[in-house]
């Protein structure tokens, strides 16, 4: 085997220890080489673990950024730092992932895609839901036009009471937002895949903060603080595309619901529907008669079988480091998340104003 990937990481918090450094670890093509993080306790320990013989730690990014020798950055980050660094990365010659949502605002994410562009590097956005079995699976389906024209499509990203109480979650400069921007990003860039369209007319939002100023609330991760929380706890939209399809998009962190699920999709087409209710389940019309079917994933109770274990992020990991390797095009591409954005970013704006947006 030839030179191997030599990925940096820049943020090493929750996200980049849960999904991002143990993923790339498992390449044989990759070495991370360098970390860098604002608290640099964090980056040394990250180093011990998953770094490379010779890997370097770093107490300013743009040093990193001037190493000749990586090829990848991974920027694992607040909202607020992504296209800042980001654009600094693909600028320094690395091919960049940056972890989802692409920017905290449209304008910054059309830099992204610019730089990217300009730079001819490659640029993904960190949608592991894509590499989901479920997912895959789906996609493949709506690839092959088996449900039609999808022109109704519920996103959905609705906890009942899981507020994330640690880090930035709750800081509005910092994340641009809440349950929306943080989960509702997963669930709305989901379905436009499926759906495979990007061309919003108009989005109609509503945001709300009823349950954030109650103390000791009952939460997954313990009761937070009413101080500190700045964002929205659920917000909606209602989305109208160019040729006339509309999207539903529900998220929160806080709400009083039994109806919760995250990351889903259900998409209803003209010949076809399917949802994620439970399971992966696809419905239609069969020689006059309606049928539901459920669609099994794993190995379905064979002995000896353990069916695909590769997790999403080991997927999405692999699937992008292919990408540099053989020049192709990243799974996730930044004219896509970008879209995603600049819809996240109508709901917030709608939700204020009390007006449509329109594109």
């Amino acid at each position: 085997m030839g030179k191997k990937l030599r990925v940096g990481i820049i943020g090493c918090g929750g996200i980049a220890n849960g999904k991002h450094m143990p993923s790339l670890a498992k390449i044989p093509e990759v070495e991370i080489v360098a970390f860098y993080d604002v608290f640099t306790e964090q980056a040394q320990k990250a180093a011990m673990e998953f770094g490379a013989v010779d890997a370097k730690v770093y107490s300013d990014y743009k040093e990193l950024l001037q190493e000749d020798a990586i090829d990848v950055v991974h920027v694992c980050t607040p909202n607020d730092s992504h296209a800042e660094i980001t654009i600094a990365a693909l600028e320094a010659g690395k091919h960049v992932m940056c972890e989802k949502p692409m920017a905290k605002t449209s304008e910054e994410a059309r830099k992204m895609m610019e730089a990217a562009k300009r730079t001819g590097k490659k640029l993904s956005i960190g949608y592991q839901n894509r590499f989901r079995p479920d997912s895959q699976y789906l996609h493949k389906i709506c690839e092959q036009g088996a449900l039609g024209e999808i022109y109704f499509a519920k996103a959905l990203a609705i906890r009942r009471r899981a507020v994330p109480t640690w880090g930035v979650f709750l800081d509005e400069d910092k994340q641009g937002g809440g349950p929306l921007i943080d989960i509702g990003t997963h669930a709305l860039d989901l379905t436009l895949w499926m759906m495979n369209n990007y061309k919003p007319k108009y989005v109609v939002g509503t945001t709300y903060h009823k349950l954030g100023s109650r103390r000791n609330a009952a939460n997954a991760w313990g009761p937070w603080d009413p101080e500190k929380f700045k964002v929205e706890d659920s917000a909606f939209g209602f989305i109208v595309m160019e040729n006339g399809a509309t999207i539903v998009l529900e998220s929160s962190w806080a709400l009083n619901t039994l109806q919760v699920g995250e990351a889903k999709t259900l998409l209803v087409g003209t010949e076809g529907g399917a949802d994620m209710e439970d399971g992966l389940r696809i419905n239609g019309e069969h020689l006059g008669r309606l049928y539901m079917q459920k669609i099994q994933l794993d190995g379905g109770g064979v002995d000896f079988y353990d069916g695909a274990k590769e997790k999403p992020a080991d997927l999405e990991a692999r699937l992008w480091i292919d990408s540099i390797l053989h020049d192709t095009e990243p799974v996730v591409k930044p004219e896509e998340a970008l879209v995603v954005t600049q819809i996240l970013e109508a709901i917030y704006e709608s939700a204020k104003t009390g007006a449509p947006v329109y594109f």
